[in-house]
């Protein structure tokens, strides 16, 4: 798994490129812990809960897509990425819900 201590421990230097494997298993963390997040989130949560979560995901990509002057295709195409990973991931919560 790819570390943040690498570049510390003898023989990091010889990898500095994550492997696919490397990259692919933090996006399954990334996955788990967002699905995680969401199933506990709709049960817990009020009617209006995906609504202020759409919400505070467009303000937080704002914030953070400005330092990187992407222009406006990109910026369109990570929010609408960001969007559809919401939605499947609210998807996937309900339906292990179920």
């Amino acid at each position: 798994m790819l570390s943040t201590e690498r570049d510390y421990k003898r023989g990091g230097e010889r990898f500095p490129i994550p492997s696919q494997s490397e990259v692919e298993g933090k996006l399954l963390i990334f996955e788990v812990v967002a699905v995680t997040c969401l199933q506990e989130l709709l049960a817990n949560g009020g009617s209006n809960l995906i609504r202020r979560l759409r919400q505070r995901l467009l303000r937080n990509l704002k914030e953070r897509c400005a330092p990187l002057k992407l222009c406006c295709d990109d910026e369109k195409a990570t929010t609408e990425f960001a969007l559809q990973l919401l939605e499947a991931a609210g998807e996937e919560a309900r339906n292990d819900r179920q």
